[in-house]
């Protein structure tokens, strides 16, 4: 009778274990710890809530999002109930969940950086995940990951006030050198990364003769992005070492290998899940009836060589 290997799927991630490699990307679902439990359900291996600022954020008015087969352009604001009510939906979904937890936090200035990672730590995340794709006010509004210097300082006000909590800096497409950037945020204390976020774009309707989002810009997401993902996460994985969430256009189970064999360490689901048929289970089933098929028992052996 001809054996056939068992797959293991499961990953270490920055401290943390994992089922399996498939992380719900932030601000697919929301906050409300139902809506991450749900993601767990489907089959996740962890879950990420939306970001969250010191204060409520309403965000931009509606058009906010544009979704067809290829790629979801978004421009929704970043709204958010503020960290109180998330800390207290984190706690609620660490009581609900079996799959780590992670808490996603974005801030304008340094200071307000250091405060709601103080804050969210209190609600004992697993790992807490530093969207540094915002503006900060003091130096002309331009995003933290557009500087090396600027992304290194938020990595260690945030190592600093999350205490033992791992946290993984999100990185932005729209810079000039992201892999300067990773090595950065590594060398601040980072536990780990998360790449990509989305690519800015826009969307204008010909007959109207205007831009189709409120905002007129967005960012850029789903199956159209899955090639810069991939060269951001195959350039950072050979430059730090550190591990990476790979997200950005994961759609399929041959997208989760794809990314595993650019370097990530797990994949990062988020726009997928707006499409028919598409489920974390459905990933994770093509992703290991992929790996039966090939002869791989393990997710460390997809890495391509260096």
């Amino acid at each position: 009778m001809l054996m056939v290997p068992k797959i293991d799927l499961s990953v270490g991630l920055a401290g943390l274990s994992l089922q399996n490699p498939t992380v719900l990307a932030s601000g697919i679902w929301g906050t409300n710890a139902n809506l991450l439990l749900r993601a767990e359900k489907s089959g996740a291996g962890a879950v990420t809530s939306k970001s969250c600022s010191l204060n409520p954020r309403a965000g931009h008015a509606n058009p906010t999002i544009v979704l067809n087969d290829h790629y979801c352009v978004n421009a929704v604001g970043l709204s958010n109930p503020g960290v109180e009510l998330e800390a207290e939906e984190i706690i609620s979904a660490k009581k609900m969940c079996s799959v780590p937890v992670i808490a996603s936090i974005f801030a304008h200035s340094l200071q307000d950086f250091e405060a709601v990672a103080q804050r969210i730590s209190e609600a004992r995340p697993d790992a807490i995940e530093v969207n540094i794709s915002c503006p900060n006010v003091s130096n002309e509004g331009r995003m933290f990951a557009c500087s090396a210097a600027d992304s290194a300082s938020v990595t260690v006000r945030v190592k600093e006030a999350a205490g033992k909590i791992p946290i993984l800096v999100k990185l932005s497409p729209n810079v000039t050198d992201i892999v300067s950037v990773a090595k950065s945020v590594e060398d601040a204390g980072a536990d780990g990364i998360v790449a990509i976020n989305t690519v800015s774009g826009m969307i204008i309707d010909a007959y109207a003769r205007k831009p189709v989002l409120t905002n007129k810009f967005g960012g850029v997401s789903g199956p159209a992005i899955k090639p810069v993902a991939l060269k951001a996460v195959y350039e950072i994985s050979r430059a730090v070492r550190i591990p990476i969430i790979g997200t950005g256009g994961v759609t399929t189970g041959i997208d989760a290998a794809e990314m595993l064999m650019a370097g990530a360490a797990a994949v990062g689901v988020g726009t997928a899940l707006s499409y028919p048929g598409r489920s974390f289970g459905a990933i994770v089933s093509e992703l290991e009836s992929f790996m039966s098929e090939n002869g791989y028992s393990s997710i460390k052996q997809l890495k391509l060589d260096e």
